[in-house]
This record gives C-alpha cells, structure tokens and sequence, in this order.
C-alpha cells in the first residue's frame, strides 16, 4: 500500500474515534449528572521493522470532566443535587455499590427508593426502603423523612439516609454502565461532609458550543484525510500509466 495513503487512512481512522466520543458527550447534553468524556492524541511508538524514532498518533481517553454542571430549579421533592463535591451511592446492575450525581429520585411499587434508571439508592445498611406516607423530603444530610399515612404533618418519621460519599475523583472510573465505581472494587466510606440541595438537579457539564465546534473541525479534519486518500491513488495510477507507456 502506498505509504501516503496508509498515512491518511490511520488519521481519518483515529478522527472516526473523535467523533464518536464527541457525539456521545453531545447525544448527553440533556442528561442530568452527566460528565463529559476527555480525550486527546498521544504519540505511540510504531512496532516491527523500521527506525526506532517511528511513532504514529493515537486518540485515546484521558478521564472525564468532574465539574459541576448548572443548578436546576425543579420544585420537586424527590428531585436532590449533590453541592459541591461528592457522590450518591446507589447499587448497579450486578449488586455492587457504584456511584451517581443524577439525583432524580423516585420510589418504585415495593417501596423501594431508585435512582431514575431504576438503581437502588444505598443507605447505612443497602437499599433505603420508603414506607407508603403522604409527603417524602430529602434533607441536607441525605435523610429521607415521611409523613404516615392518616398522620398530621406534624408527625415526620425518618426512614433511612442516603450514603453520600467523597472518595477523590482520582479514584473513580467509569463502569460500562454509566455509573462510576471505585478503581479496584470496594466501598467508599460515608462522608458527612458531603450535602445535598433539595428540589434541585445537577445538569449535564457538557458545553454543547465548544463541542458543536469540535465536530465541525472534525468533520473537516476527515475531509482532508479523505482527500488526501484519493490524492494518493490518483497518484498511483498515473504513475501506473506512465510505466506502462514505457
């Protein structure tokens, strides 16, 4: 293969993976909680035969924006978003603990308190488990308070605290299952620091310009790979041509 158009083709490659990533930080512009994916090109040596001082560019993830994104205003008692640093424990599909800034809460059929993708919200001893009442609050510290049934609003009982944990964002990494989790596995300690805002949700830290600005350059970026392919082969079949008439 010709070495310019094999040069094209590996950047046109790695500009498809750029896409990728920054669509999908787009396609969660919306998303409460969400972080934005980082990345950025590293030099990566060039293995078997050839000169030592070969390296070829390679895209790859650098970790993840851990910023806040906007404060919502929604009224909604159910609705927390963590201040400042911090994490809200919930269980993940394989029963181990992970953690979430998407903090629109919800209470299932069982009674069972959930994230809103049906994840379990962990307390002091595993899933919190909210008994039927008239009114349910989320306070600062993460207690879940509810008015019995057939009770006056003067009658609050607490049924449990939502673990809220602040291990480092150094610590984390993103699961496959759009939770994050400890590096290594385990369990973040509790950390009574860590406050939450009721009637509020975290938005997604995504800035949707500077991302539509990036794909706009990407798109040209491949363009030019592309080009530069076809350039390539054009070049090839005319000198074909020429040996040829030789």
């Amino acid at each position: 293969m010709d070495r310019s158009a094999y040069i094209a083709m590996t950047g046109a490659a790695q500009m498809m993976r750029v896409q990728s990533e920054v669509a999908q930080n787009l396609a969660n512009a919306d998303t409460v909680g969400f972080k934005a994916q980082m990345s950025a090109f590293t030099s990566v040596p060039v293995q078997g035969g050839g000169l030592p001082t070969r390296i070829n560019a390679v895209y790859g993830s650098t970790g993840w924006d851990m910023s806040s994104g906007n404060m919502m205003t929604t009224g909604r008692d159910l609705d927390v978003a963590v201040k400042g640093d911090g994490w809200i424990a919930v269980q993940d599909p394989q029963g181990q603990e992970a953690y979430t800034r998407a903090g629109q809460l919800k209470v299932d059929q069982t009674g069972l308190l959930t994230d809103n993708r049906g994840d379990p919200v962990l307390g002091d001893g595993g899933p919190i488990t909210v008994p039927p009442g008239s009114s349910i609050t989320v306070g600062a510290d993460g207690t879940i308070s509810t008015v019995p049934l057939g009770e006056t609003p003067a009658t609050v009982a607490s049924v449990g605290r939502i673990k809220l944990v602040n291990p480092g964002n150094d610590q984390l990494e993103l699961g496959g299952d759009g939770l994050f989790h400890l590096k290594g596995g385990g369990q973040a300690p509790a950390d009574a620091q860590v406050k939450l805002a009721s009637g509020m949700l975290e938005g997604s830290n995504v800035d949707t310009t500077d991302a539509l600005v990036h794909m706009i350059e990407l798109s040209r970026q491949f363009e030019m790979e592309v080009r530069a392919i076809h350039t390539a082969d054009d070049n090839d079949q005319a000198s074909s041509k020429l040996l040829q008439m030789g």
